[in-house]
């Protein structure tokens, strides 16, 4: 039980990945830490319930297999990742077609021989050469070398460029057919905005991503990462129900314990409820996501592959047979298909999801039973250009907020702006265990 009289050397507000994420670094490095959550469990929007014996993630986010924070986060070393099959289906003109394969040959000679075997290759009807949308081979490869060259190029070289909306910018440098017939769709699922009003430089970042990993899950529902960070903290680090009505550098008042003591605060909320601990922090607008879990007789023929919607036809966004990417998510013999809609989701949303998921998957819908429905308005921060990947964490000395508000908002964001802010709490408590002389942080705005 808490009390008046417990303290801690860092209060951490919010049991999400990026507070857990911080929490581990700062205990590892002799910190005392104490994480109070709101809600009954950890993970915020990386939750997963359990229906009938399905696990259903609340937002569902898709991971990738080359985000660094997943490698060197501590606690993180039992996550299982489940892989969806090498590229994505894209239904384009009533047919599903197979791209984005990633060659991993390095250098640009290496690539554009893998990608063009990968274009000339035969393949099984399901994973046809890609045409329709996007051409014949010809494009399929040279979509290929792009893919390979941009999973060689520094982030560094990306941030670099210049920095506009990603639809502008990529109009301009792609065919209209590999926009609108991969690149598009793809962007659309992994960054939640199906205008592409996101800033190019993050929209390049997350391409360069993609081609340099394996689009993926975490086994057993998205709720498995925070779980495994929390239960690899010190036993008592984490303490739910706890709702925090006011807070300063120096002590923490609950609703539930009154007043506790710190030396320092870190705010790992969402980014609505960080801006009212503390006034004056910029608001980000948000990209709404509603999250559909349906089960089926039988799984749809699509096996353990993303498929994307270039026409652009109905409100999904992506969708997946997910108990073929994870068969932990659904009971033995059953089948799950979780499906995404962007922005504000129709009136009859069931009803229009079903008939536009028949379309995609080439099946009748009509026997599908609707597990469970999640909205949550503000599921994805927006990234508009102009748009600081690395916002500071640093609001003052002894006072820090970190969260994919601050970075990118994907998951890798998440844990790399919990890893900046227990790196800043370390850097002002006087405990460097990088170099000496590291530059001044910014403060947040």
């Amino acid at each position: 039980m808490l009390s008046t009289a417990h303290h801690a050397d860092v209060v951490i507000i919010g049991a999400g990945i990026a507070g857990l994420s911080a929490a581990h670094r700062l205990t590892s490095a002799g910190v005392s830490v104490s994480v109070l959550e709101a809600g009954p469990g950890v993970g915020g929007r990386m939750a997963t319930d359990e229906v009938d014996g399905f696990r259903l993630d609340r937002v569902g986010p898709l991971l990738n297999t080359a985000y660094p924070e997943l490698r060197t986060t501590p606690g993180l070393d039992g996550l299982v990742l489940r892989t969806f099959d090498p590229g994505v289906l894209v239904h384009s003109g009533g047919r599903r077609h197979r791209t984005g394969e990633t060659p991993r040959v390095p250098g640009a000679r290496g690539a554009f021989k893998a990608a063009r075997a990968l274009a000339h290759a035969p393949r099984p009807p399901r994973a046809s050469a890609l045409t329709g949308a996007m051409g014949g081979a010809i494009d399929h490869a040279r979509l290929g070398v792009a893919l390979a060259r941009l999973a060689a190029t520094p982030p560094a070289r990306l941030l670099a460029r210049p920095e506009r909306a990603a639809l502008d910018a990529l109009a301009g440098r792609l065919s209209s057919r590999t926009l609108d017939g991969f690149v598009r769709p793809l962007l659309t699922a992994l960054l939640g905005d199906p205008d592409l009003t996101t800033s190019s430089r993050c929209a390049d970042l997350a391409l360069r991503t993609y081609a340099s990993g394996r689009l993926c899950v975490p086994e057993g529902g998205a709720g498995a990462l925070p779980a495994l960070l929390a239960a690899s903290l010190p036993p008592g680090t984490v303490r739910t129900g706890v709702h925090v009505t006011s807070a300063d550098i120096t002590s923490v008042r609950t609703k539930e314990h009154g007043e506790l003591g710190c030396r320092s605060l870190l705010v790992a909320t969402g980014a609505s409820a960080a801006a009212e601990l503390l006034p004056g922090l910029r608001l980000p607008s948000f990209h709404p996501v509603t999250v559909l879990h349906h089960t089926a007789p039988a799984p749809p023929p699509t096996g353990a592959s993303l498929l994307l919607d270039a026409d652009r036809a109905g409100p999904v966004s992506h969708t997946a047979v997910m108990s073929e990417v994870d068969p932990a998510r659904a009971p033995l013999g059953r089948t799950l298909i979780t499906s995404t809609v962007l922005g504000t989701p129709p009136d009859d949303l069931d009803r229009t999801v079903r008939a536009h998921l028949a379309t995609l998957y080439g099946v009748p819908t009509d026997d599908w039973e609707l597990l469970a429905a999640r909205h949550d308005p503000e599921a994805v921060p927006a990234m508009p250009a102009p748009h600081d990947p690395r916002r500071p964490v640093r609001v003052l000395a002894g006072l820090y907020v970190c969260g994919d508000h601050r970075d990118t908002g994907t998951v890798q964001g998440a844990l790399a702006s919990g890893a900046r802010a227990a790196a800043s709490i370390l850097h002002d408590l006087g405990i460097r265990p990088a170099a000496e002389n590291a530059p001044a942080l910014p403060e947040a705005a």
